[in-house]
């Protein structure tokens, strides 16, 4: 695919707020920093500066708890508030314990929380926020792809990132949850090995890599890099929604 990748961190974009230009502040600082998009470069950013500027802020003093809410909130010890944006963001429970909601999203993704953040965000005491996924990531990744591409006439491929934690392991990584302008799951199928054996379930998820080695860059905490550029990767350029590499939940053997 690739015999050498840079990445290369878009630094000194501000708290991004709903209805800010996201594609020109993004290109702004890329243009500070003394750089361009290219064609075939893959720009990466972290949900959650989609959604502040999608709006997709919730404040938890609206948020009225129903009784499911009450109930799991009791069972897994947190706000009743926070656990019915959870449960109103999602299509089923998949499992709890104590400080723990794992969630099929309404995308499909199974995560904790329904990827509702309260983290980054800033807060009043007495008017907390939290923040939703966007409402659709692949239409907000093909957006900005082609603002970006009116603006610029850069050919790039978009990946909206996000946090998640995974069975069996500790520890969180990138998750592409949106994409446009790339094929997110390539199927090697059919194709050989180095010793010509024929490769029977070889799918790479390479959005879900892209999006691994950008959080390298954006890191988790205060680093305040929420765009990376990937530049050197020779992917394939389709219009592939994200959504081909969630599982089918007839075919999960996790749950």
């Amino acid at each position: 695919m690739a015999a050498d990748l840079s990445l290369i961190a878009v630094r000194g974009l501000p708290d991004v707020a709903p209805g800010d230009d996201l594609a020109g502040l993004i290109l702004g600082a890329i243009e500070k920093a003394g750089d361009t998009l290219a064609d075939g470069d893959v720009l990466v950013l972290a949900q959650k500066i989609v959604s502040k500027a999608e709006g997709r802020f919730v404040r938890l003093a609206d948020i009225t708890p129903s009784a499911e809410a009450e109930d799991y909130a009791a069972k897994v010890d947190k706000d009743p508030r926070h656990v019915e944006l959870i449960l109103r963001e999602s299509n089923d429970v998949v499992r709890i314990a104590p400080g723990v909601l794992i969630v099929e999203h309404k995308l499909g993704i199974v995560m904790a929380n329904a990827g509702i953040d309260r983290s980054n965000i800033a807060q009043d005491k007495d008017d907390e926020r939290a923040l939703l996924l966007p409402e659709d990531p692949d239409a907000s990744a093909a957006k900005l792809r082609d603002t970006i591409a009116e603006r610029t006439g850069a050919k790039v491929a978009v990946v909206i990132a996000d946090s998640v934690g995974r069975a069996w392991r500790y520890g969180t990584t990138g998750l592409a949850i949106g994409c446009a302008g790339i094929n997110p799951l390539v199927d090697q199928r059919g194709d050989t090995d180095l010793f010509g054996r024929v490769l029977e379930v070889t799918e790479p998820a390479i959005g879900d890599e892209i999006a691994s080695a950008a959080c390298l860059v954006m890191g988790e905490a205060a680093e305040g890099i929420p765009a990376v550029i990937l530049r050197g990767f020779d992917f394939q350029a389709r219009d592939v929604s994200a959504k081909v590499m969630v599982r089918a939940k007839n075919e999960d053997l996790f749950r």
